[in-house]
């Protein structure tokens, strides 16, 4: 269509140039101009759209020569056979062929004619030079106009960026090689002697044009890198960011189709991501990684690129498999470990393939690649993360209630579903007879144990310490619960665990949907009346609405919080924390103990449950405030410096009470509040009813330090560190305690350290138990220290011997009127 509507207007324009007749020349002289025109043609640059190839060249020097000396009727011959055959050679297809023979028609027809406008004399008058210029400049611009054309009517608008590549030479090259052609008839008319001068200038010429040439592929070259780096930072980080990516490299590098590989990561499995001219998302090759190119391009450090003229017999199967002629590969970098894969296939062009300047473009783009699949990846994590469990890779409590309300509203058809609540019933004595590390060991022991014997169906999590979920859609009530006892009996078994054999055992508690209920917290909350109620049996047991009724531990505990801080059956125990440099004793973490007569000891998380859920948080917060302050009152009464740490809930922070209780107990005991600490949990911190009132403030103008606990398993940004009052972080023993054996979790401490650092905050780790982790925290600049290494938790009266046994005493400080403990090594 584009080369019929270019030859209905260069046929007549052609006829109107022939029609003023063919002037006689010279047989030597037309031969010389027409060699010369094909010489000029065949030094080109090639402009690119999609399928499409355009040739500008510098075949001014020879068309000015043709009018001046040939005459108008002979220049358009001359030079429409110079097109067509330097086209024809260079096998472009016969469409194009037709539509740059009517091209060099037209603009020789425009050219003919601007000049008799101008009424062009003899070669030797300036006034012929002008005309002779503007002859070939609204010849070569007509001629623009029409490849632009060209180019929209075929494949759509390409843009600014086509009118630089093809009015650049219009402007630039082309007045000179005019300028050139005319000091070459200028020459010849004085002496056919110049013949020994023009010969090695129009060598030059020639190099000159290449070098434009080649310089314009590399301006080209650049645009399009450019042009890609704008486009992927622009990308959503997800699956249809990643395609757009792998479309950017197709339209960027004007390429048939394009392959990215990327292996598997976290819960995703391997994923193939297509670019095609027809829309296919798969072809064969890429996606096998014992492919022949593939394997060789992985291995190599920078693109690969295999043609089918040069390639030996397996790389020809490989190009054949894929069904292509030519073939561009290269590793991706990902954060999965094993590198990624991208191949582009063929060039849509029909007149040019891939060299080396498309390979330094797709080496470039590979950067910009390469870092957007990784911030992909990252948030992957973080997706991934905030819904797993960081020690077992199972999903948490809050992915088990998404897909349980999922599952709920899908429909009558999907909405049975049991739950299984599991607490394993010896990771409390291992964490306390072995350490974390130990108890950690066994959680993933029977994380491996659920995962092998719960039906193929099941959804595995973990929900908090000891307790796992597994969720069971399409199960009824008397299902779940043989599917439950059957899941107890095959986890009982013997595992190793730190050297020591010892026994997993579960207590399991049933629920089902709808019978139990219709969302997930219901659902999850009767789960666990149903635990508590095994926990007294020691098996297996299934909710029922009596169970609400006969939890008579949790009714009692709650009727008799009050009296047992009265009897002092609650008190504390301290764990002593060190700075990390000098091994002095800078504080004392103050926790929760509940003896009970008939129930024995009640675990921390309990009691604050408890206490939170009867509304009794605040009095537990001043029964343990009273007793840290206290032992705080004693050491100071001893000359001694020593700071005590106090949890305060997230239900405390919102009591309107709070710092006038705080502010009296620090009056009452004579306490300064610069020895007091409150620990913050993170969620706490950043929740918006928190930040949005003054307490936080408030705490902190009473001279006190507020310290953000478990710091890194919460939400919190840096905006929102740098918005709050806080003084410390203390990072969550989950990363501390599997530093010495994991990298990443070594990682996370030493960018937790310097962010805190950056902001100018304090730092200490919980959960140190071993040297190494020590060794490797003081490496880091982490201040503090606290965990088994130092000191378990202790009550009041072995800590007293604990500081006899350990501690030395340092003289008060310039200024201070205090002295400090330090533990000798």
């Amino acid at each position: 269509m584009v080369s019929g509507l270019a030859l209905t207007v260069a046929v007549p324009l052609g006829a109107a140039v022939l029609s003023r007749g063919l002037d006689p020349v010279h047989g030597v002289l037309l031969v010389a101009v027409l060699l010369t025109a094909v010489v000029a043609e065949w030094v080109y640059v090639h402009i690119e759209f999609r399928h499409q190839s355009f040739v500008n060249s510098a075949s001014e020097l020879a068309f000015v020569i043709a009018l001046l000396e040939l005459g108008g009727a002979w220049t358009a011959v001359t030079r429409a056979a110079a097109v067509g055959l330097v086209l024809a050679v260079q096998r472009f297809s016969p469409a194009k062929i037709l539509f740059n023979v009517a091209v060099a028609v037209i603009d020789s027809a425009v050219a003919v004619f601007v000049l008799d406008l101008l009424s062009a004399g003899d070669v030797t008058q300036p006034s012929t030079w002008l005309s002779c210029l503007v002859a070939v400049f609204a010849a070569n611009a007509v001629a623009a106009v029409m490849v632009a054309g060209a180019i929209t009517l075929t494949q759509g608008y390409p843009g600014r960026s086509v009118w630089t590549s093809l009015l650049v030479p219009v402007v630039v090259v082309s007045p000179v090689a005019v300028l050139v052609g005319l000091a070459i008839l200028l020459l010849l008319h004085a002496t056919l002697w110049s013949l020994l001068i023009l010969a090695p200038l129009t060598a030059a010429l020639v190099l000159l044009y290449r070098r434009f040439a080649e310089v314009t592929r590399e301006s080209q070259s650049l645009e399009r890198v450019y042009e890609f780096a704008r486009r992927v930072e622009q990308v959503q980080p997800d699956e249809v960011g990643t395609r757009h990516i792998v479309q950017a490299v197709q339209e960027l590098l004007n390429a048939e189709r394009v392959a990215l590989w990327l292996p598997p990561y976290l819960d995703e499995g391997p994923r193939l991501v297509v670019a095609t001219e027809g829309g296919a998302d798969w072809y064969d090759g890429p996606g096998d990684p014992d492919d022949e190119l593939r394997r060789r391009a992985v291995a190599s450090s920078g693109a690969l690129h295999v043609s089918a003229g040069r390639a030996d017999e397996a790389e020809t199967a490989a190009l054949a498999r894929r069904g292509v002629a030519e073939l561009l590969g290269a590793p991706v970098t990902t954060a999965a470990g094993e590198p990624g894969y991208l191949e582009v296939c063929d060039r849509r062009s029909d007149a040019v393939s891939f060299g080396s300047s498309e390979r330094g473009a797709l080496e470039s783009m590979l950067t910009h690649v390469n870092a957007a699949i990784r911030q992909q990846q990252l948030l992957t994590r973080i997706r991934f993360d905030a819904d797993h469990d960081r020690l077992t890779g199972l999903p948490n409590r809050q992915r088990l209630a998404a897909e349980i309300d999922a599952l709920v509203a899908a429909g009558p058809a999907a909405a049975g579903a049991g739950l299984i609540l599991a607490s394993l019933g010896t990771y409390a004595d291992v964490t306390d007879t072995l350490g974390h590390a130990a108890s950690d060991e066994l959680l993933l022991v029977t994380a491996g144990l659920l995962r092998e014997h719960a039906p193929p169906r099941a959804l595995l999590a973990r929900m908090e310490r000891e307790q796992f979920a597994v969720l069971l859609p399409g199960l009824s009530l008397a299902a779940t619960e043989q599917a439950a006892r059957r899941l107890r009996e095959a986890a009982a078994t013997r595992v190793r665990v730190a050297g020591l054999d010892l026994e997993v055992s579960l207590t399991i508690g049933v629920a089902a949907a709808p019978g139990h209920g219709t969302d997930a917290g219901t659902l999850m909350q009767r789960a666990d009346v149903a635990l508590l109620a095994a926990g007294e049996s020691g098996g297996v047991a299934s909710y029922h609405p009596v169970l609400d009724q006969q939890s008579l531990r949790r009714l009692q505990l709650g009727t008799e919080l009050a009296q047992a801080m009265a009897d002092g059956q609650i008190g504390v125990v301290f764990q002593p924390v060190i700075d990390a440099q000098t091994s002095d004793i800078v504080s004392v973490e103050t926790l929760v103990r509940w003896t009970h007569p008939r129930f024995g000891s009640i675990p921390p998380e309990d009691v604050i449950g408890l206490a939170e859920q009867i509304g009794r948080i605040g009095a537990v917060t001043d029964h343990v405030l009273d007793l840290a302050l206290a032992r705080c009152r004693r050491w100071l009464d001893q000359g001694i410096s020593l700071s005590v740490a106090v949890n305060v809930s997230a239900f405390s922070l919102s009591e309107p009470d709070l710092v006038d209780r705080i502010r009296g107990a620090l009056e009452r005991h004579g306490v300064p509040g610069e020895l007091l600490i409150l620990e913050l949990t993170e969620s706490s911190v950043v929740d918006d009813s928190v930040r949005e009132s003054s307490v936080l403030d408030d705490l902190h103008d009473l001279g006190l330090r507020l310290s953000m606990d478990d710091f890194g398993t919460g939400y919190s940004s840096l905006s929102q560190l740098r918005q709050l009052p806080i003084d410390e972080l203390k990072i969550d023993k989950s990363f501390v305690l599997t530093m010495a054996t994991s990298q990443g979790e070594s990682f996370i401490a030493r960018s937790i350290i310097e962010l805190a650092h950056n902001l100018g905050l304090c730092v200490v780790a919980e959960g140190v138990e071993d040297e190494m982790t020590r060794n490797q925290l003081i490496a880091m600049g982490c201040d503090k220290l606290q965990g088994f290494l130092i000191s378990r938790p202790l009550p009041e009266d072995r800590l007293e011997k604990w500081l006899l046994a350990r501690t030395g005493v340092r003289s008060a400080a310039p200024g201070a009127t205090h002295r400090r403990l330090f533990v000798r090594t």
